[in-house]
């Protein structure tokens, strides 16, 4: 296990259309989201378009958007 370095903030949210997406600023990076391992998202793993798999903390399911989280960087 890697430990905190694996740790980004991150800002979910929603557009128009209803797509979830992932922006992580150290990383200048914005993906969508293409999967989810839980239907609710929160407390499972996302997998981003570019293929990164980010583990999220475990939130209400009606945890409103956009939101920023800590979560962590999982694979590599």
């Amino acid at each position: 296990m890697k430990g905190t370095r694996d740790q980004m903030k991150v800002m979910i949210r929603k557009n128009s259309d209803g797509e979830l997406s992932a922006y992580i600023a150290k990383k200048d990076l914005e993906e969508p989201i293409v999967a989810m391992e839980n239907p609710r998202m929160w407390g499972g793993r996302v997998t981003l378009a570019n293929g990164w798999q980010l583990a999220l903390p475990d939130l209400n399911s009606d945890t409103r958007l956009p939101i920023t989280v800590e979560a962590r960087r999982l694979g590599e």
